[in-house]
């Protein structure tokens, strides 16, 4: 049996030496920063043979989280997929800048929140985490993607619902927080290889201008809304004038509000309204 100090060596031959620390730490349930403590520690040889294989998918470029079916969101563990958007930085702070707003202006409720498009299903589990008292539903019109959330959900403990449909097309009721990370590409929009040839393009592009997606989900949009309530979307950097027409148009009574991500882009816009 070879040993984890063995392993490593083994695996930086091939990828990133974080890269390979980092796969065999998530096999090993271990954290990578403490592999070093164990370099003399024999290593099973059906674990072995799963390194090599996840190496091997590296080496071929699919994505580490996809490899290592998992990513941190928020603070959780959420399993993902190739069926699954992999979640990004920019929609922590959509997370976090939701959580602000709710805080300062709904804290005296309990909340109804859907989270639309949810994929993996992080926003809305990680709101409901956050808020234990709020109704969440998770809705997205891929059958593979919801299961995942579903998955996610349970192992995180989270009591949600989850709903097949096309954005609004089976939903009733109405809610006060209205959230989602909606594809937002053009369908021209030059894409890193290793996302386009990986992630699913039904989460990625959105028509010529990459509004479609938006469009949609504000058509009937009122008709799901409380009195009060809060629009949360991640947006496309190059899209908050557009979106900011949209939203105006949509909520002539609401207060419209964009957000730059820690990079200074334009990545999130919010409408808002509360009866003071």
């Amino acid at each position: 049996m070879a040993t984890i100090e063995e392993l490593i060596i083994y695996g930086k031959q091939k990828v990133h030496s974080t890269h390979a620390k980092m796969l065999l730490a998530n096999l090993l349930n271990k954290n990578p920063l403490e592999l070093l403590l164990y370099l003399d520690e024999e290593v099973d040889p059906e674990i072995e043979q799963r390194y090599d294989e996840q190496l091997t998918k590296l080496v071929n470029r699919e994505p580490l989280q996809y490899v290592m079916e998992n990513v941190n969101f928020y603070g959780n563990t959420f399993f993902v997929n190739s069926n699954v958007l992999i979640p990004r930085f920019e929609t922590e702070e959509l997370v976090e800048n939701t959580l602000k707003f709710i805080e300062y202006y709904f804290s005296d409720q309990d909340l109804k929140i859907i989270d639309l498009g949810t994929g993996s299903g992080c926003i809305g589990i990680t709101l409901k985490k956050k808020l234990p008292a709020s109704q969440v539903s998770l809705v997205d019109v891929s059958k593979d993607a919801l299961e995942i959330a579903e998955k996610n959900a349970k192992q995180l403990q989270a009591d949600v619902t989850c709903v097949e449909s096309d954005f609004w097309d089976k939903i009733n009721g109405k809610y006060h927080i209205v959230i989602s990370n909606p594809p937002y590409l053009k369908n021209n929009e030059e894409v890193e290889s290793i996302v386009v040839q990986n992630e699913p393009h039904l989460a990625l592009f959105a028509g010529e201008d990459g509004l479609d997606c938006y469009r949609k989900i504000l058509m009937n949009i009122q008709n799901y809304l409380e009195d009060e309530y809060l629009i949360a979307f991640e947006i496309g950097a190059d899209q908050k004038d557009e979106l900011t027409n949209l939203f105006q148009t949509t909520f002539p009574d609401a207060e419209i509000i964009t957000k730059k991500d820690l990079q200074g882009r334009d990545r999130m816009i919010f409408a808002l309204k509360k009866k003071i």
